[in-house]
């Protein structure tokens, strides 16, 4: 995304259209990527809201991180999944409903572990940031 000049919501926007256009698959800086679209109601306008998120799996469950690249804030999306857990979830070509959770105490950290295992660059994110980046599980 660093050569991306453009709008973030305009960059999304074609991610989720071209990730509902072909179930899942995608190009540019997101091809081969495991991407999901979250579905949220905004905390503050009460809309519907799309994000286009990494994952990984742990069992059944699906963990997306908050870090906005090391950003000092956490994303819109976390806030409005903190306000109104019940979200929807796009995977694949499937879509199903599921509840947000963030995760906390040693299942917070066994999945950070687990995440760092799969994407060593979130430690570089931790780093620029002095807030705890929240893990999120999504649980069906």
């Amino acid at each position: 995304m660093s050569n991306w000049s453009g709008d973030v919501n305009e960059w999304n926007n074609n991610v989720i259209k071209e990730f509902r256009a072909n179930k899942g698959n995608v190009s540019g800086a997101y091809k081969g990527a495991r991407l999901l679209l979250l579905n949220t109601i905004g905390a503050k306008s009460g809309q519907p809201r799309t994000t286009p998120l990494g994952y990984m799996a742990d069992g059944d469950r699906l963990i997306v991180l908050a870090s906005v690249m090391g950003a000092p804030h956490n994303p819109a999306w976390y806030h409005n999944l903190v306000a109104h857990p019940e979200v929807t979830v796009e995977v694949g070509g499937e879509t199903f409903d599921a509840t947000a959770i963030v995760a906390q105490g040693a299942e917070r950290e066994r999945l950070w572990a687990k995440l760092l295992g799969s994407w060593p660059i979130i430690a570089d994110h931790q780093a620029k940031t002095t807030r705890q980046i929240p893990v999120i599980i999504l649980q069906r």
